[in-house]
């Protein structure tokens, strides 16, 4: 496993969270939606632009408490989006072939975003 340093993480993570959502919109602006489809599939592009949204305006944050608030909006935007392509496939406007490439790596964004979340946390509020 290669090691970062703080600032060249975020620039990877910064790209692979833009990468997410044009990923999304690419997918989105290749099919036909109808116009209740198409509001569910808003969602999904709102959802997946705000995690790169808020994890570039996270990295560029005055304080840990701003880098932590912001990094708990992006855990939640993350799981929204997860939930928009499970619901989006299981109505069948989505297929499992489109999706999942995007949703490996909305998955493991995800599972990135939540253990710095959680260490910050811990680190804030230590067991006692």
């Amino acid at each position: 496993m290669e090691t970062y340093d703080v600032k060249t993480f975020n620039q990877r993570m910064r790209s692979r969270t833009r990468a997410f959502a044009v990923s999304v919109y690419q997918l989105l602006n290749g099919i036909r939606l109808g116009d209740l489809n198409r509001s569910l599939a808003r969602q999904l592009l709102r959802s997946a632009t705000s995690v790169a949204a808020n994890y570039s305006s996270a990295t560029r944050g005055r304080s840990e408490a701003e880098f932590y608030s912001k990094l708990c909006i992006v855990v939640e935007e993350c799981d929204e989006a997860l939930f928009w392509l499970d619901f989006l496939l299981a109505v069948d406007v989505l297929k499992q072939e489109q999706i999942r490439s995007i949703k490996i790596e909305a998955e493991e964004l995800l599972s990135i975003f939540s253990t710095i979340r959680k260490k910050l946390k811990n680190k804030k509020f230590p067991a006692t």
